[in-house]
């Protein structure tokens, strides 16, 4: 559905996006991750046809997006930073899309009023940071978008707005295969919401895999030993992140469930617990690994 191949973006000497290649499968929710300036707003704009990619390419069911007016009518794309026109009211925003996109959908536009319970003639630019954005998702989902492109899409909104949004995103997703691709800091949300995961760091692509699949592969282990293992056991396990608490291990490991329970069976401990393990902190342990590390700083 949506595919990046070799995609680099350069800004003057700054390469944001490198060499990098992307999957989204059509009807999934696929979020979005990565250390600050990963590039991550770069690869979102390029995908929905604001940037053009300096090389490589990028496409949605097999079509370039850059200048493909046809194709951009199709997709929607929702900034960290919203932008309407000055003082135009939630109507005229409306009138304004229903010229631009064919699929526009009138009646589910009345229906969503009911769901915001925002006024159709409010002024959008008085309205506060968390309400503009019920207005940017009241008129995208509108817009029937069989693609939609969200940077930081939650953001300002309330508890019960934020459950009512993502209800509303899951419902399109199931009935219509809508495609989500998502940059969000927020990971719990992310994780409730998301089947595919990618992991940008530096302008790279350091992961991508089924959110399932990321956690099977990744494990939370506390272990104590009757006796202290051999010096080379540390090398028998992939480990992401290790921490020793008095005579209580704690390792983030990476591979086969079973093979690694095997290989810590062998030397008869005394507790082995398999933990859960949350989106967040697969994130921070892959960071870790690839040198992006949490340090303990004192400040005296």
């Amino acid at each position: 559905m949506i595919e990046a191949i070799n995609l680099t973006k350069e800004f003057e000497d700054i390469e944001a996006i490198r060499n990098l290649n992307l999957h989204v499968k059509k009807g999934s929710i696929y979020g979005l991750l990565g250390s600050n300036g990963a590039g991550k707003t770069t690869l979102l704009k390029t995908l929905a046809g604001i940037y053009q990619e300096d090389h490589g390419k990028v496409m949605i069911d097999g079509e370039r997006v850059f200048e493909n007016v046809d194709l951009k009518q199709r997709v929607v794309y929702i900034s960290d930073a919203l932008y309407f026109f000055s003082s135009y009211s939630i109507e005229d925003m409306a009138k304004f899309y229903r010229d631009i996109y064919p699929n526009w959908n009138e009646s589910r536009y009345q229906s969503l009023q009911k769901v915001f319970n925002l006024d159709f003639n409010m002024k959008i630019h008085k309205l506060s940071k968390g309400m503009q954005r019920q207005v940017a998702f009241w008129l995208s989902l509108s817009m029937m978008p069989e693609v939609l492109i969200l940077d930081e899409p939650l953001d300002g909104l309330d508890s019960v707005i934020r459950q009512k949004v993502k209800n509303l995103l899951i419902q399109d997703v199931a009935e219509r295969e809508l495609t989500i691709m998502i940059s969000s800091h927020n990971l719990r949300e992310l994780e409730d919401l998301c089947d595919h995961i990618g992991i940008l760091h530096k302008g790279n692509l350091v992961i991508e895999k089924d959110l399932d699949d990321l956690k099977k592969d990744t494990h939370k282990i506390q272990v104590v030993f009757k006796e202290q293992p051999p010096a080379d056991f540390l090398s028998q396990i992939n480990y992401l992140y290790h921490e020793k608490r008095g005579s209580v291990e704690l390792f983030v490991i990476k591979g086969d469930k079973d093979t690694l329970l095997n290989t810590l069976n062998k030397y008869q401990p005394v507790i082995l617990d398999i933990l859960p393990l949350t989106l967040e902190e697969i994130f921070i342990y892959e960071m870790g690994d690839i040198g992006y590390a949490i340090e303990n700083i004192i400040i005296e």
